[in-house]
């Protein structure tokens, strides 16, 4: 396991870069660590349910605003949405494209599947929008225990079993709000009383603030 800050990413950023497409890591958004892969290597994936010990269907952290267009069924409500990201919300809507992803990563309910999607407003966001790979985003903790808040409590288990984490100092937060948009009305799921964060990320991404192509 290799732990870097934010400088060190940028010190050895080819190299990293180069590693984050076959590897496992910890990872900070703007709500608190997680745990991801690339979301469309179905055997990473896998290695991330067996360190999480779960079934449950994934969320991913996304390129960009078009990519959610390219890959997801997007109505109107669904757009409304869009525009408020980066932040901390989960979108979870209709998988048109399931080869967008790894078939171990989207749920699917009557034969429809559907993904939650993240941009947070984090720089980590710009790792995936470099490499064009959507990311596997899961709590970094183990069912039942506590949500990681700073490295000296990220559970030993995942430790021994990750490549790199990305480590940004303590943070306090919680889950992002679930939106869910993939049936007749917009329902929400707030998990957490953590405000939006407004504050500039640290990386220019004019393609985050890309709404709709008309």
């Amino acid at each position: 396991m290799i732990v870097i800050n934010f400088d060190e990413y940028n010190i050895n950023r080819k190299n990293i870069l180069q590693d984050l497409p076959t590897s496992v890591f910890v990872y900070p958004t703007d709500t608190i660590y997680g745990i991801g892969c690339n979301a469309l290597d179905e055997k990473l994936v896998q290695k991330i349910r067996q360190i999480k010990k779960t079934a449950q269907p994934f969320s991913i952290i996304v390129p960009s605003k078009e990519w959610i267009y390219e890959n997801c069924v997007v109505t109107e409500e669904a757009e409304e949405w869009i525009r408020k990201l980066p932040g901390p919300y989960t979108l979870i809507l209709p998988l048109k494209n399931p080869k967008a992803v790894a078939k171990n990563v989207y749920n699917i309910k009557d034969g429809n599947a559907t993904i939650g999607v993240r941009m947070p407003n984090h720089w980590f966001l710009a790792l995936s929008y470099i490499l064009k790979m959507p990311i596997v985003t899961t709590s970094a903790n183990l069912p039942g225990q506590d949500f990681m808040t700073s490295l000296e409590d990220l559970d030993l288990s995942i430790r021994n079993s990750v490549d790199y984490v990305f480590y940004d100092g303590p943070k306090r937060g919680t889950l992002s709000t679930i939106v869910h948009l993939e049936g007749k009305k917009v329902e929400l799921t707030p998990r957490h009383d953590l405000k939006p964060i407004h504050k500039k990320i640290q990386f220019p991404l004019n393609e985050i603030t890309l709404t709709r192509k008309k």
